[in-house]
């Protein structure tokens, strides 16, 4: 009898502490405009809710807001727009723009992946968080340009053979591909005295590897981006040189060929995440 309520009271024990780790089914909306539907956030590592809190994959929030992510061991940095993030393993604070703020739950690994706190970085970069019925929803700000509100991002691009045109409907990316263009902008130069959207451009002319249109909610132009590459005879050693044209001021820059880089990988990740639209493809 002993025996029998012993393992009766261990059996119990084990269910308390079951119990007490249980881990309940977390959704995650990303919602960027009050005309589009939410969209699910996935992830190879679900989230977790520990203390009141949602953690969620470092892979997850910063692909889904755009941000930028250094690694430099031990920390790690998430940069969007003019917000720094500083975060560490194990380490109850985090730095935001230099201000140390406390964690009520650690940043810790699970399955390979760092988990973080969804709520302390979607504010950090101007998100509001809603929970209801373990549904967390993010909303995203607008990006705003000229004082008018971008509702979407048109990217075109053309093949040896057709072209594509994309539309990218997420707050964020579009935000931080609006600020890639600002950050990177160099100096005024005179238009190249060759460049062209042809598919079979000429070494010495500069060709023109993609148009960025930021649109209202009227799809009218409120800024334009054209980035133009220059067509080499040669390779040679380093990155070749670009220039982006600014339509809406018919006025040239100097470009980072690393920028350009970085927006193709933005538009790359709102693909893979679901904010991309294929409006057109006429690729063979």
């Amino acid at each position: 009898m002993k025996k029998l309520i012993s393992a009766v009271a261990a059996l119990s024990v084990m269910i308390a502490v079951s119990s007490a780790y249980a881990v309940e089914s977390v959704t995650i909306l990303l919602k960027n405009h009050a005309d589009l539907t939410p969209i699910a956030i996935s992830s190879d590592v679900s989230p977790d809710i520990k203390n009141n809190r949602t953690m969620v994959p470092l892979r997850v929030i910063s692909e889904s807001l755009g941000a930028t992510v250094n690694w430099l061991d031990p920390e790690v940095v998430l940069t969007q727009n003019n917000v720094a993030i500083v975060l560490q393993l194990n380490s109850h604070t985090a730095v935001i723009n230099d201000t140390t703020v406390q964690l009520d739950v650690k940043p810790y690994l699970k399955n390979n992946r760092t988990m973080v706190p969804l709520r302390l970085i979607a504010e950090a970069f101007d998100c509001d968080v809603r929970y209801s019925d373990n549904v967390v929803t993010v909303e995203t700000k607008p990006l705003v340009i000229d004082g008018v509100k971008v509702h979407t991002l048109q990217q075109e691009y053309r093949m040896t053979m057709g072209g594509v045109v994309n539309q990218i409907n997420g707050n964020t990316y579009n935000g931080a591909i609006y600020n890639i263009f600002a950050e990177n902008r160099g100096k005024k130069v005179e238009a190249p005295s060759s460049y062209t959207w042809s598919s079979h451009p000429s070494s010495g002319e500069y060709y023109k590897a993609g148009q960025y249109d930021f649109l209202d909610l009227e799809g009218n132009s409120i800024k334009r981006f054209d980035i133009y590459t220059l067509v080499r005879t040669e390779p040679t050693e380093g990155d070749p040189e670009v220039l982006i044209y600014e339509a809406n001021e018919n006025q040239w820059y100097m470009f980072h060929y690393t920028a350009s880089q970085d927006i193709w990988r933005l538009v790359d990740t709102a693909r893979m995440n679901g904010f991309l639209t294929e409006i057109s493809n006429t690729v063979p």
